[in-house]
């Protein structure tokens, strides 16, 4: 069992930006009655299949609009003004990174006999179908970052969940082979929300809601299955006052190092993809000089062909990595292959290496979705009391990344007026996926 009791105590100075210097108080008798690490058996293969379904109506509900939909929708109504784009993104996972952490700690404190986890399963998804309408609907930008703001901080609840969830269930010997599974469902929703988007590219409602509407039944079929022990008797010596809340937004890096090393790495990994997936549709519009309202095609077709490597790098990658128990050798050679597939995209003078360097960067998120998640459950602090908190700490790396490189390419954008900008872009991408794979080298505990 995880509790900060089984740690050396350590002075409480210098706080890491996501997460508390503070222990876990007196969580004792939850711990007991949830068992620890070694008493976890094996989930079955329903449970398996229904999570990953879960995640990938999420994601496709969640992703779309960051792959395609509010491109398109951003371009039909502020034309020539592209840097909107970004400002919307970035202020969407400014909510979230808000939100997040306080979604975390009242999910571990949830009092039902649904559970902890399920009414925020529930509630996000179906905040996040309402931001998705508000978007559809609206007939200004303004509108459009107000329902995406929304549907942001549903979705990223509903997503943080579900790795609770995983945090609670999971033994070590599947976490893996379940970050394969799940992470390839993850990958694939972009990729058939981009298709999908493609195909209705100037019917908004259809672009935003259809893909809700799918993660919303999805989600409920999981909840409807799994099965969440009842928490109305659970009871916690310490109150959760504003003051530990506020406090456990942030976390002591010397308490939990690997934890810390592993945040870092997987923030630099999703700031360079964010950067890479933020601008696509310009980017491949002004390579391919084609329109961006006509680019849905090519960006679906490109996605398409991305699914082989998202598939290849999620079982190759999470698979193997639980048969030879390594996990940083993987989430390494995910990074460098990712700049490797950006590089070769910004050198690319045809569709043709557009397509390899697409390719390559599929297979390198695909490995990297499915191994980062298992070593992150590998690491996770108070696992049995905490869950909650720090898983939605560890997606936090996620959430900053997306709020803050938005804003850093709307500003490289406005700064740069001539020449290939989005180069620029995808270069700067390379670099941080590559420093994302080598700091996760700083992890002790695991091989």
């Amino acid at each position: 069992m995880n509790t900060t009791d089984d740690q050396p105590p350590v002075p409480s100075n210098g706080a890491f930006p996501l997460g508390s210097a503070t222990a876990a108080e007196d969580t004792e008798q939850l711990a007991a009655a949830l068992g620890g690490d070694a008493d976890r058996p094996k989930v079955s293969a329903t449970f398996i299949t229904l999570l990953a379904l879960g995640l990938f109506g999420t994601y496709l509900a969640f992703v779309t609009p960051i792959a395609i939909s509010l491109a398109i929708r951003v371009n039909a109504l502020a034309p020539d003004n592209d840097e909107y784009l970004g400002l919307v993104l970035g202020f969407g996972s400014l909510a979230a990174l808000l939100t997040s952490p306080l979604a975390g700690q009242l999910s571990d404190r949830t009092r039902s006999r649904w559970g902890r986890r399920r009414p925020w399963l529930i509630g996000g998804i179906l905040a996040g179908l309402i931001g998705l309408a508000i978007m559809a609907a609206s007939p200004a930008v303004l509108g459009l970052g107000i329902g995406w703001v929304i549907a942001q901080i549903g979705l990223n609840s509903t997503v943080n969940t579900f790795g609770t969830i995983q945090a609670d269930k999971l033994p070590e010997n599947q976490r893996g082979k379940v970050g394969a599974i799940t992470g390839f469902a993850t990958m694939v929703a972009p990729v058939v929300g981009a298709v999908f988007g493609g195909t209705v590219a100037n019917q908004p409602f259809l672009l935003f809601l259809i893909p809700g509407a799918i993660g919303l039944v999805v989600v409920l079929i999981f909840a409807a299955y799994y099965k969440d022990a009842d928490s109305r008797n659970i009871t916690f010596d310490s109150p959760l006052t504003a003051k530990v809340l506020i406090s456990k937004y942030v976390f002591n890096p010397k308490r939990y190092p690997d934890f810390a090393w592993n945040w870092l790495g997987r923030f630099l990994f999703f700031f360079g993809l964010t950067l890479n997936t933020s601008y696509t549709a310009f980017f491949f519009a002004e390579r391919l000089n084609i329109p961006v309202d006509e680019i849905g095609g090519t960006v679906a077709t490109v996605g398409g062909i991305g699914i082989l490597g998202t598939i290849a790098g999620v079982f190759l990658g999470g698979f193997l990595s639980d048969k030879l128990r390594r996990r940083k050798a993987f989430v390494l050679g995910s990074g460098i292959l990712f700049g490797i597939g950006a590089i070769v995209m910004v050198m690319a003078p045809d569709l043709t290496l557009l397509l390899v360097g697409s390719l390559l960067c599929n297979i390198s998120i695909g490995v990297f979705s499915a191994v980062d998640q298992a070593l992150y459950l590998d690491v996770l602090p108070e696992r049995d009391t905490e869950a909650g908190r720090f898983v939605n700490i560890i997606q936090l790396a996620n959430v900053l990344a997306q709020a803050i490189a938005p804003f850093v390419a709307a500003a490289a954008l406005a700064l740069i007026t001539t020449g290939d900008r989005y180069a620029y872009i995808y270069a700067a991408a390379a670099v941080f996926t590559v420093a994302g794979g080598l700091v996760v080298l700083k992890v002790k505990a695991v091989r």
